[in-house]
């Protein structure tokens, strides 16, 4: 997007990790019942701190403060990372190759993002 980014909705890092959250909410409608307080809870919380990390860190003025919140963003991120695994291996989801696509492709975009946002270099991802 040309010009000065004012709001987070702009953010297209942002945009795919919200993305990314509405895809977890209705892929884990499906799951059984009794991981309704367990795994869905876990990977519903995961998904959303990634786009609120995101949007916290936006708005900080300090480049130590914008670090911390998008390596949070990054860690809840590697977190959902391994809930999709563990929905695999359940064989809750049959094939999570899109999303590991999907979190692979916000993992790239927060790793930049970060870089470009506050001018220092970042852990590789």
């Amino acid at each position: 997007m040309p010009g000065k980014v004012e709001k987070f909705e702009d953010l297209l890092v942002w945009q795919k990790a919200h993305q990314l959250v509405l895809e977890i909410y209705t892929i884990t409608k499906r799951f059984p019942a009794e991981e309704k307080f367990g795994l869905v809870a876990q990977m519903r919380r995961a998904a959303v701190s990634v786009a609120a990390n995101i949007v916290e860190g936006f708005r900080k003025r300090g480049k130590k403060d914008k670090v911390n919140f998008y390596n949070i963003a990054q860690g809840s991120l590697e977190e959902l990372r391994y809930y999709v695994l563990l929905s695999g291996d359940l064989n809750y989801l049959p094939d999570i190759s899109g999303l590991n696509a999907s979190i692979g492709e916000v993992g790239r975009m927060l790793h930049s993002f970060t870089v470009s946002a506050v001018g220092m270099p970042c852990p590789p991802i």
